[in-house]
């Protein structure tokens, strides 16, 4: 799984011209990773401002409006794509233009057999 974090000043310090070519970007290598059959699912996430975090203690149920985090960055989007191994992710990782500002997170799914990708 390709996990994309972004945070506002990273966003807000883009041109009109640099969201556009993120756009851009991100359909070309879905195109791509789906014509590939690579491509599970991909979407990005609302802004994190509509977060409820939900947490049980003691069988007692609490919710908290926004992310539990407290950081700059948040989770803003994810690929779910088969690679033949982290090498090929890593490779994939580095295509989304938000690598180039903030982050993208390499994580394999956990699968029954264990914690291979």
């Amino acid at each position: 799984m390709l996990l994309i974090y972004s945070n506002a000043e990273s966003w807000d310090s883009l041109s009109a011209e640099q969201r556009d070519e993120f756009a851009r970007s991100h359909a070309e290598l879905s195109a791509e990773l789906a014509e590939s059959g690579q491509l599970v699912s991909s979407a990005g996430l609302a802004d994190p401002i509509t977060t409820t975090t939900v947490q049980v203690r003691n069988g007692a149920r609490t919710t908290t409006d926004g992310p539990y985090a407290e950081a700059k960055e948040h989770l803003a989007g994810f690929y779910l794509i088969e690679c033949d191994d982290l090498d090929q992710a890593i490779a994939y990782a580095a295509r989304l233009p938000d690598a180039e500002y903030v982050a993208v997170e390499v994580r394999p799914v956990m699968v029954d057999a264990g914690l291979e990708m």
